[in-house]
């Protein structure tokens, strides 16, 4: 959202505020700085172990004195986190208007990925524009009966911050990092969904374990979110498997960097099966299932699953055949084009009488 901040902060016609809950504090704090962004409202919900129950219930009195104390015109959320969803919800039981960015992505179940997709669908009943990233979100949002009047296709934001991250330098500490690696090539893992907790991230894990052993050029970098049951199931398969290291939760614009220089990705995470392609860097995805079907369309991702020998056998192939690689790292990205910011504050701007609607986007 860091770019939609920016970009509506420069047009007179808008008053932006921003309200963050800190369902995760230490990732948040490190984009608001790297963005230069100040909150205006910081609820400061993160608490170890807390249930979805209670985090939602904490999240709707919080953001009932928000609304009081701001009285927007209109709110906007992001995506398919508890946090979009409860500030939706929030704003509807305060009678705001509420704008859903990234809106319209579906796998299909509401366990894949669980609770995300059930947020997603949530959200999009109650919310009155919709800035769907892409034609497939369009579609699905038109096949629930959305309007085609309140849906503008804007690409995805994430592209428009990956556009100014990858710009930056990179830091001392990720020059460092990438030393270690030894001109090997860098298979940057991450894995954290709740679906993946359990079984299929020890699946993950094993996986990477075979694949150091097959290929003695490889190098992997797995970044470990913070969360206990996911840092504990990592630490123990892989803590001292040699050619693998286990990162802390990077900056922002050192997670670009090391996008930018690996070889390769795999993971369970939405937001890089839209990033990497930007970057012309291959995605596995650790997933049964993905709301994101334009990258395995366009050819810059490849479903793995959970299950260990598919995991092995997919990354093994990109690994080994150089023209499938090249064919993947040079399909074009459908998620966006690094305007998804200014097609959102024209939209808002259309939505309110005040200007043309934006043309939309398209890959």
């Amino acid at each position: 959202m860091a770019p939609v901040v920016l970009e509506l902060a420069k047009l007179e016609e808008f008053q932006v505020q921003v309200a963050v809950t800190a369902q995760h504090r230490e990732l948040l704090d490190q984009v608001l700085e790297l963005f230069g962004i100040k909150a205006d409202f910081d609820l400061n919900l993160m608490s170890p172990g807390q249930s979805l129950h209670q985090l939602t219930a904490r999240m709707l009195v919080g953001l009932e004195d928000v609304l009081e104390r701001s009285q927007p015109d209109c709110v906007l959320v992001h995506g398919d986190t508890t946090t979009s969803f409860g500030a939706a919800l929030a704003a509807f039981y305060g009678k705001v208007k509420i704008g859903h960015v990234e809106a319209g992505l579906r796998s299909g179940s509401l366990e894949f990925p669980y609770p995300e997709e059930g947020n997603r669908l949530l959200t999009s009943r109650i919310a009155n524009w919709h800035f769907a990233p892409t034609q497939g979100a369009r579609d699905n949002l038109l096949s629930e009966g959305i309007s085609p009047d309140k849906i503008v296709v804007t690409g995805n934001t994430v592209i428009d911050a990956l556009t100014q991250a990858a710009a930056w330098p990179a830091s001392e500490e990720i020059q460092k990092l990438l030393a270690r690696a030894q001109g090997r090539k860098i298979l940057l893992m991450e894995a954290h969904r709740r679906e993946s907790w359990g079984e299929p991230l020890r699946n993950i894990c094993q996986a990477a374990r075979q694949l150091v052993a097959d290929f003695p050029d490889l190098e992997i970098f797995f970044s470990v979110h913070p969360n206990p049951i996911v840092r504990g199931t990592v630490e123990e398969i892989l803590g001292d498997k040699e050619r693998v290291q286990l990162l802390s939760p990077l900056p922002y614009d050192g997670w670009v960097q090391l996008m930018k220089s690996c070889h390769l990705i795999a993971t369970d995470s939405g937001g890089m099966q839209e990033e990497a392609p930007a970057l012309g860097r291959p995605v596995v995805v650790l997933r049964e299932r993905t709301e994101r079907p334009e990258g395995l369309d366009a050819g810059t991702l490849t479903l793995a699953g959970t299950d260990r020998e598919q995991i092995v056998h997919k990354i093994s192939k990109l690994l080994s055949d150089t023209t499938l690689y090249r064919k993947m790292a040079q399909a074009p990205n459908p998620y966006g084009d690094g305007a998804a910011s200014r097609r959102i504050g024209e939209a808002l701007l259309y939505f309110w009488g005040k200007g043309e609607r934006p043309g939309d986007f398209s890959w």
